[in-house]
């Protein structure tokens, strides 16, 4: 039997309609990984010494690691896989520092829907929110999304 798509149509998603995902530790290995593959070697990601005397009291993790991870864990749902025509826009404002072994979780609520003019899509809005172990908000963000309609 073939694999079936699990993701919504953008005519399933309701405005307010909440989805939350599953938790995620952000390790050193992810942090290490994420400066290698993006070339920021930033002293506050990847120098210890340095940052113990900042704010923060050691290192944290990269604002774009953040975000990346809640697209990863927003794709582990389900919700938008073979739905998904793309992302038109993503906006993010980042709220609170991520340290390493945190653990991090993503709540999406659908703002808004708009259907396509050309018809068979529409483009679902959400807010997002990375929200820590301690329910801080550590990323805010908007999501655009154009999906195929039912």
């Amino acid at each position: 039997m073939p694999y079936e798509m699990r993701g919504l149509t953008f005519d399933q998603f309701e405005v307010g309609q909440v989805n939350e995902t599953m938790s995620r530790t952000i390790t050193e290995a992810d942090v290490v990984n994420f400066a290698g593959i993006s070339g920021d070697y930033n002293p506050l990601h990847t120098d210890e010494e340095f940052m113990k005397g900042s704010p923060f009291g050691g290192r944290i993790a990269h604002g774009m690691l953040c975000a990346s991870v809640a697209t990863g864990l927003a794709n582990q749902l389900g919700i938008f896989e073979g739905t998904t025509i793309a992302v038109k826009q993503i906006t993010l404002r980042f709220t609170g520092a991520v340290k390493f072994g945190d653990t991090v979780r993503l709540k999406l609520t659908c703002t808004d829907k708009k259907e396509s003019s050309k018809g068979g899509k529409g483009t679902a809005t959400f807010a997002c929110e990375l929200l820590n172990q301690r329910d801080e908000k550590v990323l805010d963000s908007e999501w655009a999304v154009l999906l195929k309609s039912g």
